[in-house]
């Protein structure tokens, strides 16, 4: 029996067609093994990847932790694996920069999700989403509008503020991590939707979709990571319906969301590589990710953000999104970046508890931003 483990996080999202393809790839491939195990949401934010790839040979991970990746050269470059793996064809086939966000100084993960921040709201509340800033203002007067801006949250949103307004986070030297008018601009609307509901402080991207789902505490939030298993029907007491972030100015644009999603590695500690390559090609087939999403996974592959069926199943989350995604920048990936990523999103929080100024609290990411690229 040829056997190896991996590591998923543990949503809905990230099990159910995961778990269904692995079933489907092991029958396909009697004499194999593929076992997964789970961790939170917060592991699979922050948990160094190094010290996973010495406990498994396969990895769901997030793209910001590519940097210190190719730096401690823990999992396999899969550009050495061209016999194996079709790069050129899985990036053709994959939506938006979701290929893109894993190669640095090496490509270390295939695409097996896509995801990144659009809007998210109860269609029972709301007849028609807001296409800008100025709309989500007046239907805040109407409705209750809310956002995650727990932990790392804060600092997504505030990234995807910046990039729509024409300032992405950089990643120069001596350069500003954003623009300084950007900057103030996306923290007095962090401030307004903070204000619309206070609590929501506490949240991240699944919380805030719970209470969505399961209360009457928020019916519209413009930006959040979107999970497709809150627009399956059945699966909750309110089915979330799913739309392309409003545009910062008026021009309806849904440029410059922060892209997310997983990818799936290898660990170069892997003794069965031969077997994890092959699950990695199979995983990212357009049919094999057409099957996962139905499952209840949410695929990177273009062919099944277009799919009738798939969005027939989901209340049309894909195509509704789609522009959002196909838009979306990638965040900073550079080595030590998770340390920006962690204590960036306290110091948006410090200043959306009122203890920091805004121009204490750009300073303050610089400050961090400027340590990390040894300036």
């Amino acid at each position: 029996m040829r056997t190896i483990r991996g590591l998923t996080w543990d949503h809905p999202r990230a099990r159910e067609g995961l778990f269904a393809a692995t079933a489907d790839f092991m029958r396909a491939h009697p004499g194999t093994e593929v076992l997964w195990d789970t961790h939170p949401l917060r592991g699979f934010e922050s948990t160094p990847i190094e010290q996973l790839a010495d406990r498994y040979d396969l990895i769901i991970l997030d793209h910001p932790f590519m940097g210190d990746v190719a730096q401690s050269g823990c999992l396999l470059d899969l550009t050495t694996e061209a016999g194996a793996l079709d790069l050129a064809g899985i990036a053709g086939g994959t939506v938006g920069k979701s290929f893109a966000t894993y190669s640095y100084e090496g490509h270390w993960a295939v695409p097996i999700d896509a995801a990144c921040q659009v809007a998210v709201y109860r269609p029972d509340r709301v007849s028609r989403p807001p296409r800008t800033w100025s709309e989500v203002v007046v239907l805040a007067r109407s409705v209750p509008v809310g956002v995650a801006l727990g932990t790392v949250h804060s600092l997504m949103t505030f990234f995807t503020l910046c990039s729509n307004l024409g300032a992405p986070p950089g990643s120069v030297r001596d350069q500003p991590l954003v623009a300084r008018e950007a900057g103030h601009t996306a923290l007095a609307r962090l401030r307004a939707l903070r204000d619309w509901r206070p609590h929501s402080l506490k949240w991240n991207a699944i919380d805030l979709q719970e209470a969505m789902a399961s209360s009457e505490n928020v019916a519209y939030c413009p930006y959040v990571y979107g999970y497709v298993s809150y627009a399956l029907p059945g699966k909750y007491a309110h089915q979330l319906a799913f739309a392309d972030m409003p545009s910062a100015d008026d021009s309806g644009a849904p440029a410059g969301s922060t892209i997310g999603g997983t990818g799936l590695a290898i660990s170069r500690r892997c003794v069965e590589r031969v077997l994890a390559l092959e699950f990695a090609s199979f995983l990212t087939r357009a049919e094999v990710q057409i099957a996962t999403g139905l499952a209840g996974g949410q695929p990177a592959h273009r062919s099944a953000w277009q799919s009738e069926a798939l969005n027939a199943s989901s209340g049309q989350f894909y195509r509704d999104t789609l522009a959002t995604l196909e838009a979306a920048v990638i965040r900073p990936r550079y080595p030590k970046y998770m340390t920006l990523q962690n204590e960036g999103g306290e110091i948006v929080g410090r200043h959306l508890r009122g203890s920091l100024s805004a121009d204490q609290t750009l300073a303050a990411l610089d400050a961090v931003h400027h340590r990390l690229l040894g300036c």
